[in-house]
């Protein structure tokens, strides 16, 4: 990621005033697209830059609607939990690997790595399944649904592997590669794990799965935030 590869301090000086910026036009009900690139084009912001402002700033309107659907850990314990499983896995390795993440105004984690469509299994993805797995035996859901896009190369590998390291673990879940796991995911029931805005905005109660283990398992010195 560019943004990460330049002075930082160099990098950050234009991003935080082009947020204040996209912050106030979004308050005053500018369509999103538009305002980002107005705003964008003025600063003159990189592609990873306007990534960032676009993954990390929203309306106090969104923002206040999508932080009241959060739950804290705890909640976890005993309920079922369905997760978002490329959105997690990415935002996790993003984090390992050192990429970019933003942690956005309504309270979640994101990357901006855009690896959705080329994601690949590699040891950093075992290393992201370990931390998720350590994390759902501390807090032991009821059930655990995992759930990876279809479309998305070797899910179906994926899928089976995790389902047979529930077995191993002793947890009670599953895991399924489907072509829309949103259509699961926004009628599910129980807490849903992901960052995904779209997700978050037609489901009931939302866990930052990813998010929580960015700031107290791994530490990641590549999340920013933007005050607007």
């Amino acid at each position: 990621m560019g943004i990460l590869r330049v002075n930082m301090n160099r990098a950050l000086k234009p991003l935080r005033s082009a947020a204040v910026d996209f912050h106030y036009l979004l308050n005053r009900g500018y369509p999103r697209k538009p305002s980002l690139e107005l705003v964008a084009n003025r600063y003159d912001l990189s592609y990873d830059q306007r990534h960032l402002l676009h993954r990390g700033v929203f309306s106090d309107g969104d923002a206040k609607t999508r932080r009241k659907k959060k739950v804290p850990l705890r909640a976890l314990h005993d309920r079922d939990l369905a997760i978002d499983g490329h959105n997690v896995l990415i935002t996790i390795e993003a984090a390992l690997s050192g990429r970019a993440l933003i942690l956005s105004n309504e309270g979640f984690i994101r990357d901006i790595s855009g690896l959705s469509g080329n994601f690949r299994k590699t040891e950093v993805t075992e290393r992201a399944l370990c931390l998720v797995f350590d994390l759902l035996k501390k807090v032991m859901p009821q059930h655990t649904l995992f759930l990876f896009d279809a479309p998305i190369s070797k899910s179906g590998l994926l899928a089976r592997e995790v389902r047979e390291r529930l077995r191993e673990e002793g947890l009670p879940g599953d895991a399924q590669a489907l072509k829309v796991p949103e259509k699961v995911l926004t009628d599910f029931r129980g807490i849903v794990a992901t960052s995904d805005t779209a997700v978050i905005d037609r489901s009931r109660a939302v866990f930052d799965l990813a998010g929580y283990l960015v700031k107290n398992r791994i530490n990641s010195k590549s999340l920013l935030k933007l005050k607007t």
